[in-house]
């Protein structure tokens, strides 16, 4: 995740947890099989002008329902408006879904 704020170590303790929540929104998903990387201070720009947004990189080993998709944007673009005072217009949010993924030096 990149976001366009500086942000203390509580507070990425903070959305670390919080996205271990939101993960479970998708089928399968456990907080204690996240990976999440902080950009935080991240410039982001739309066009040539820098503005406070976020940008949410998710990727997941097999597919996944589209109803899970939504409600995981929805909730995640909420709270980060909520918590970091970042619009929802100003979050920008992908998830891609993988066949296969490596892990513990292991091919899957």
């Amino acid at each position: 995740m990149t976001i366009g704020k500086k942000l203390e170590a509580a507070q990425k303790q903070k959305l670390a947890s919080e996205l271990c929540r939101l993960i479970t929104i998708i089928p399968g998903k456990t907080g204690p099989d996240l990976i999440t990387h902080i950009c935080d201070g991240g410039a982001l720009f739309s066009g040539d002008k820098a503005v406070p947004s976020a940008y949410i990189d998710l990727r997941v080993y097999t597919k996944t329902t589209e109803e899970a998709k939504k409600r995981f944007t929805h909730e995640t673009c909420a709270y980060i408006a909520k918590e970091f005072d970042i619009p929802v217009k100003q979050q920008y949010l992908t998830i891609a879904e993988f066949e296969n993924w490596g892990y513990g030096g292991e091919w899957h």
